[in-house]
């Protein structure tokens, strides 16, 4: 099958785009309100965008809460969710009023960020403390805004549980990260296999 995004005319019940471009690793972004509320929301739309400096991006669908606390304390953090979180990560994504503290509300401690002041998951295996560095909202092939906001973050500090370390990386069967593959599926990074990148060779050299 084929179909023109603009008419979005694909004739099933649910759009495939989001299952097409899985799996997304999901953001579980940590922030505190400038009235000192703690605030968690799992984001879909994330990942990392840059090692040389260390930047990750999260996608929010509106200026909800996790963005306007970035914007306006210009820290967040984001943490690692595992499978063994994964109902309580589900618990977080609560559309709840301003002002609602999900950790309380998903049963999650809250550990304070070393260098920035905001707050990440203290069961969590791994969590990046974040400085933002830009906010932007994409543009369409129209010109117009998207009605999404990006949030870009530097990494200041990175938090690694060593139970997942083994033999000096961080072990993904243990760690088991979560994704999201579009609809209400997900999947965990257990399940892993090793490939090297080959390198390149003339054909005269073989």
């Amino acid at each position: 099958m084929f179909y023109e995004t603009a008419q979005n005319a694909h004739g099933l019940p649910h759009d495939p785009f989001k299952a097409i471009v899985s799996p997304r690793p999901i953001g579980w972004i940590g922030t505190r309100g400038s009235d000192g509320s703690a605030n968690l929301a799992p984001y879909s739309y994330f990942n990392a965008v840059s090692d040389k400096p260390k930047l990750i991006a999260f996608s929010s669908a509106g200026r909800k809460h996790s963005a306007r606390n970035a914007e306006e304390t210009g820290v967040f953090t984001a943490s690692l969710a595992s499978r063994n979180l994964a109902e309580k990560m589900n618990a977080s994504s609560i559309d709840a009023p301003d002002g609602v503290d999900e950790f309380s509300h998903a049963e999650l401690e809250a550990e304070e960020g070393r260098i920035v002041p905001a707050p990440f998951v203290k069961a969590a295996y791994a969590a990046l403390e974040c400085r933002v560095t830009q906010i932007v909202r994409p543009i369409g092939l129209d010109g117009r805004e998207s009605t999404n906001i990006m949030v870009f973050g530097q990494v200041v500090g990175i938090h690694i549980d060593e139970a997942v370390i083994v033999d000096g990386r961080i072990d993904m069967m243990r760690a088991a990260p979560l994704a999201r593959l579009g609809y209400m599926d997900y999947a965990d990074g257990a399940d892993t296999f090793e490939m090297l990148r080959p390198k390149w060779q003339n054909e005269g050299d073989a």
